[in-house]
């Protein structure tokens, strides 16, 4: 990284999707006070994500990145939490089984409080306000005092993340992770999923396994493995002045990190070469996201990539495709030609979410899972057309019992949205929605192996 960076060498550039505070001494108090908290996450830990997310650039894991698409004051609470970090779990269960190799598990979860807008006023009746860009910036009430930037929602979010590490920590490390408990977890799934039978036969076999390694001696109190699990956490930096009072110095090597999070990404609507985005995260060594839409071309790909791993580190940077399943077929195969020829050794991960997002019939923003579904299995087919490494998904989802995505096996239907349509933002799939998912793309990460096996030389088909 350049010498010249600095945690708030963002200031002197252009910057986007920023709603500005009408009293600069209440923004600046605040920050100070942010800036003598202690670390939300800690360097040695955004490290150890490096290093996991450097095996998936090698194609030797996956990762599974979901939750929240926008976290909210109203909706903590220590079940809300719980729930969501057992739907990873188990997805990555099934996943692990489907792609054979280890999940790397991050959440969108402890921080992912700010949202961009694809507009910066919405009107309502003829009052025209400032938009909603999530609860660390202002409120969702569609009144004037709650539109307007507070630096307060900041030292309140910091105080949530915490509570929400806290806890997920201890569920980590305290035996709820135990792989025999989420398999039961599974089989109750299965059990009571309209679609059991299909997955059924996963289900079954991943039970053999833990049956045979139990009667091998590998056992939850033989091996911490079996009962413990690591689990990292992720947010769009949006509001800088979050982000830069968080960024501090690790005393082991001198590098400056972002410690409030392990892994940072940057929007589709922020990824500006000269932009303020860009230069704050080229700078922190966390992990490092970049969302890719339809507009990226290779040359600004790969400028990108330049900028903010010019030493090529495998695991420094991960590239997140939402261009919808009708269009990545068409555009991700120039970026993945242009990436593979210039040696850039990135992460790529399918984001089906957010450019399948319509409005119903019903007037509520949703998506529609066999849409969702379709673009993850075009990104997959894309990259075995190339020859390269699918690395893994990023969903938004909770583990409530939600409406608000359609479709489905619990077939979700336009007339059901407004039964239990919670989100903050943008719609989220729900806990049977994406356990269904987790267990279809196993499925295809099944088949795709065997396909590779069928492919590399010496292989016979056993009889033949």
């Amino acid at each position: 990284m350049s010498n010249a960076w600095r945690p708030d060498s963002w200031r002197k550039k252009p910057i986007t999707q920023v709603l500005a505070y009408p009293d600069p001494e209440e923004l600046s108090a605040a920050e100070r006070e942010l800036r003598h908290f202690p670390p939300l996450v800690f360097a040695g830990e955004a490290r150890q994500l490096r290093r996991m997310l450097a095996q998936v650039a090698d194609g030797r894991a996956f990762l599974l990145q979901g939750g929240d698409c926008a976290e909210s004051f109203a909706e903590f609470h220590p079940n809300n939490i719980r729930d969501t970090f057992r739907v990873l779990l188990q997805m990555a269960v099934v996943l692990t089984f489907g792609a054979a190799v280890p999940v790397v598990k991050v959440g969108r979860i402890a921080g992912q409080f700010a949202k961009p807008r694809s507009a910066e006023f919405e009107t309502i009746d003829g009052v025209t306000l400032p938009s909603y860009h999530g609860d660390m910036v202002n409120g969702m009430e569609f009144v004037p005092e709650d539109r307007v930037p507070q630096p307060d929602r900041m030292i309140r979010c910091y105080n949530q993340s915490a509570a929400t590490l806290n806890l997920i920590r201890a569920f980590a490390q305290g035996g709820y992770a135990d792989l025999h408990q989420v398999h039961l977890w599974n089989l109750s799934f299965v059990a009571d999923s309209p679609l059991g039978h299909r997955y059924r036969d996963l289900a079954d076999r991943l039970d053999e396994a833990l049956q045979f390694m139990a009667a091998c001696g590998i056992t939850s109190e033989s091996a911490p493995q079996i009962r413990e699990t690591a689990f990292f956490t992720s947010h769009e930096a949006l509001l800088l002045n979050y982000e830069e009072a968080l960024t501090r110095v690790d005393s082991t090597t001198g590098e400056w990190y972002d410690t409030s999070a392990h892994m940072l990404w940057i929007g589709e609507r922020t990824r500006q070469l000269d932009g303020a985005h860009i230069e704050f995260l080229r700078g922190v060594g966390n992990p490092i996201g970049i969302k890719l839409g339809p507009t990226v071309s290779a040359d600004n790909l790969l400028r990108l990539i330049d900028s903010l791993n010019p030493l090529n580190d495998p695991g420094r940077l991960t590239l997140i495709v939402r261009m919808g399943g009708e269009r990545i077929r068409d555009l991700l195969p120039a970026l993945i030609r242009a990436v593979t020829r210039e040696g850039k050794r990135v992460v790529w991960v399918s984001d089906p979410m957010h450019a399948n997002t319509v409005m119903s019939a019903s007037g509520y923003k949703t998506r529609h899972f066999d849409r969702v579904l379709d673009e993850v299995r075009a990104f997959f087919a894309v990259h075995e057309a190339e020859g390269t490494y699918a690395g893994g998904v990023h969903f938004e989802m909770t583990g409530q019992d939600v409406t608000e995505c359609v479709g489905g096996a619990q077939a979700i239907t336009d007339a059901r949205l407004g039964a239990r349509y919670h989100t903050a933002c943008d719609p989220r799939l729900n806990a049977s929605q994406a356990l269904e998912l987790a267990f279809l793309l196993a499925e295809m990460l099944k088949d795709a192996r065997h396909r590779s096996r069928a492919r590399a030389p010496g292989y016979a088909v056993a009889g033949a």
